[in-house]
């Protein structure tokens, strides 16, 4: 059983983003580029996509270190971050420079790495 360790990272770099989200959403928020006290809804947003993040990078790494094919769960990844792109592009004008560029330039990273790890051979 050969661990799949760039799937391993990307699943574990995923699911530790997804948690943070869950533990402090403000704080992760910051660092998304945020400066904004959110409210409440945007809390429960920020709740719900933490919750996303570690599923889907939780089982992209589950399924790297147990040896099985994971181009499934980075496509998923890479799906998730395509929907982010895509809510994020009918905002964008409402946007900080440091939202569009960590936010949206964060999502467009994520859909090619998610495009790239499921479409490589093992």
């Amino acid at each position: 059983m050969a661990i799949d360790r760039v799937a391993a990272t990307v699943g574990g770099l995923r699911m530790a983003s997804g948690i943070s989200f869950l533990v402090d959403p403000v704080r992760a928020n910051r660092w998304w580029g945020d400066r904004r006290e959110p409210v409440t809804t945007t809390r429960l947003l920020l709740r719900s996509m933490g919750y996303r993040d570690a599923l889907v990078g939780g089982l992209l790494l589950t399924a790297a270190l147990r040896g099985r094919d994971t181009r499934g769960w980075f496509l998923a990844s890479g799906g998730a971050d395509a929907a982010d792109l895509l809510g994020g592009l009918g905002v964008h004008h409402e946007m900080t420079r440091s939202q569009r560029a960590i936010g949206l330039g964060g999502a467009a990273v994520g859909i090619g790495v998610g495009l790239w790890g499921a479409t490589r051979k093992r």
